[in-house]
């Protein structure tokens, strides 16, 4: 697996946290470059230091997915200092799950402008980099709530199936490029996601089992290695995995 992970250069969203943080460390010990983007500029610029006093190479770049300049300058800035861009990893997403009939569009609007069109932005800032190359992954995070519709989670799993068309319509563009494509769509894994759930009762539901069957981040982290990892006339689709106790 290393010999195809060290040396490539990944840009990673939502990288502040959870399975995108975890995955940066992983990459790096791999031999992999990690560039880090997140709203929240003082944890990836204390990630990015950890990983560099560890031996590894990582680049911290404050980024909004919300925002599409901010988006392009990730990624440019990654083609600017390294010269190319070998991964993109759209890994940045919001959960606040809630009934519909509680309208919290406000929120709404928050996951469609995250987990949508913050793909979108990453794929439009890295798509034309990679047609150059004639080289180049796209690593999009979708959720099982992308292939079943749970419990308030209406919103949260259309974005997720969006996820999910988008990139196999882009997997199927890119084919003349050499370019790969991966959705990976993880069930309970340990993340601040059930943080952002502010329906008290739908918050109250998920927090009375979900930490008890939820598998640690390293786990998203080895999907994400294995596809980086295949010889590259190998593309490996999508991923689908839960935790073993994990029934739907």
């Amino acid at each position: 697996m290393n010999n195809h992970v060290a040396n490539k250069i990944v840009v990673i969203t939502g990288a502040s946290s959870g399975l995108g943080a975890e995955t940066a460390r992983y990459l790096a010990v791999l031999g992999a470059t990690v560039v880090l983007g997140a709203r929240r500029e003082d944890r990836i610029t204390t990630l990015a230091e950890s990983i560099i006093t560890k031996g590894g190479k990582a680049l911290a770049i404050e980024t909004d997915v919300t925002d599409r300049a901010s988006v392009q300058n990730l990624v440019d800035t990654a083609v600017n200092t390294y010269g190319r861009i070998d991964v993109l990893l759209n890994n940045a997403g919001v959960m606040p799950l809630s009934p519909l009939e509680k309208l919290r569009v406000d929120e709404w609007d928050l996951m469609i402008d995250v987990n949508i069109k913050g793909v979108l932005y990453g794929i439009a800032a890295a798509l034309p980099h990679m047609k150059e190359q004639k080289s180049g992954h796209i690593i999009n995070v979708s959720s099982v709530a992308g292939h079943h519709v749970l419990d308030s989670s209406a919103v949260y799993s259309a974005t997720k199936f969006a996820v999910r068309a988008l990139s196999e319509g882009l997997r199927g563009e890119v084919k003349p490029y050499n370019l790969r494509t991966t959705i990976i769509s993880p069930g309970a894994v340990q993340s601040e996601l059930l943080n952002g759930i502010h329906d008290e009762a739908t918050a109250k539901q998920l927090q009375s089992f979900v930490p008890e069957i939820a598998i640690s981040a390293d786990s998203f982290a080895r999907c994400v290695a294995f596809a980086i990892s295949q010889p590259e006339d190998v593309d490996v689709n999508e991923i689908l995995f839960r935790p073993t106790k994990q029934k739907i």
